[in-house]
């Protein structure tokens, strides 16, 4: 299994990732299910099923417990999608015409190496199949030099269709958007969804080497700590759910996506393999549990003041419980009480994040997965500086921490009973 910094570097784009977690999870003893297919499943067996770039894992550990331990996170992040047609050709330059993918710190992505980097389609006679693909070369963004833009320390607006072209080649090369997509994939193409991405390495800092900085912080550690749990928790009960779903970034809206249909066709297909009615799925739900695992924003070394005053996030403090008055995050009092149980048996650190109250919130999937299933809840995570930007920062204490937590979880037993919910591990 890669290192967390491996996989930081090495899933440049949801598509990769998903390429990566199914990599481990096939090393691991885990066997492919299709959409397409029926499924044949067993207690003790070890699943995943691949849609776009997500992608659901299970084990069926004991049906003595007929329940799901749900981990849901999303292996997107903020990126320059390339539009279609994007190859600009000026006097002197070509530059590739993009829109935004997410809410990314649009500066940040200046003046560094960027990779184009996601799904290309191609055609095998009458087959038309899908492929993850990384460009061999970099582009980059160059910056308007101080001398042009002598204002440019006092306030700078991004323009989103002018400022963020990157540079790939000279105008004598007389480059097109078919050699582009040649050049990237090595064959033709018949449609892409390709991005620019960070190609930076990530890297620790800090006196002791006790801080990360890498792309994609948001959200591959949480991917990455899941998928590490998930793997190596010991068989206890009921089911044990790894979800990994794409396009949270922009809303989670599509088919891959936690406001779509994968994650609840995924549990109800499980309850049908048993021949289980909707009864028993239903009082299924109603006893299992979602970690939407996302993370957190950090108290910020220089600006203090734009944190909760009374709950000061902190690198390096642990998991991070998130709650929100107007339900951006799906905790409320009972599941984190859960939560804080399952933390405390394992003795793994946490803490709170709530916004600052003139601030707006930012949200998860947790609150897109629960409308579909209407299980409780919890949203956690860990602390970051940094979120969106091409490069963002972490604790590697905090990745430890979280792993852990999520490992206990999968192997405790929640049990519902009127009023409440036992926990045992």
């Amino acid at each position: 299994m890669r290192s967390l910094s491996e996989f930081l570097k090495d899933s440049l784009t949801a598509y990769h990732a998903c390429d990566n977690i199914k990599t481990a999870l096939a090393e691991n003893g885990f066997s492919p299910l299709h959409e397409t297919a029926d499924w044949n499943v067993s207690e003790g067996g070890k699943y995943y099923i691949v849609r776009g770039g997500s992608i659901i894992a299970f084990t069926i550990d004991s049906l003595d417990d007929f329940s799901y331990k749900i981990v849901a996170s999303h292996p997107d992040s903020p990126a320059l999608k390339i539009k279609e047609n994007a190859v600009k050709n000026g006097e002197l330059y070509a530059t590739l015409n993009t829109e935004p993918y997410g809410g990314g710190i649009w500066y940040t992505f200046f003046d560094r190496p960027l990779k184009i980097a996601g799904k290309v389609v191609t055609k095998n006679g009458s087959l038309l199949e899908s492929k993850t693909v990384t460009s061999p070369f970099n582009v980059t963004i160059p910056s308007l030099a101080i001398h042009q833009n002598r204002n440019v320390n006092e306030g700078f607006a991004v323009n989103k269709q002018v400022d963020l072209q990157p540079l790939c080649a000279l105008a004598s090369a007389n480059l097109n958007m078919e050699t582009l997509l040649q050049n990237v994939a090595g064959e033709e193409v018949i449609s892409h969804d390709l991005f620019l991405v960070n190609a930076d390495t990530p890297y620790t800092f800090g006196v002791n080497d006790e801080f990360l900085a890498s792309p994609r912080i948001d959200n591959l550690t949480s991917v990455y700590s899941s998928l590490q749990a998930f793997l190596s928790h010991e068989e206890k009960s009921g089911i044990c759910v790894l979800a990994c779903l794409n396009t949270e970034e922009v809303g989670s809206l599509s088919h891959q996506g936690a406001d779509g249909d994968f994650l609840e066709t995924v549990l109800r297909r499980i309850a049908y393999a048993f021949r289980f009615d909707d009864n028993e799925y239903y009082k299924a739900l109603a006893t299992s549990f979602l970690l939407s695992a996302d993370n957190a924003h950090a108290m910020h070394p220089n600006h203090p003041e734009v944190n909760d005053p009374t709950n000061k996030t902190a690198l390096g403090g642990g998991v991070v419980i998130k709650s929100h008055a107007g339900s951006a995050y799906i905790t409320e009092a009972m599941s984190s009480a859960v939560v804080k149980t399952i933390l405390d048996n394992a003795d793994v650190p946490y803490q709170y994040f709530l916004n600052n109250s003139t601030l707006k919130s930012g949200s998860t999937l947790g609150c897109a997965a629960v409308r579909h299933l209407g299980v409780l809840g919890a949203d956690i995570g860990i602390a970051q500086l940094a979120m969106h930007s091409a490069n963002e920062c972490c604790a590697l204490a905090d990745c430890d921490a979280i792993e852990k937590g999520m490992r206990a979880f999968f192997e405790t037993t929640l049990r519902a009973v009127d009023g409440g919910v036992i926990v045992e591990r």
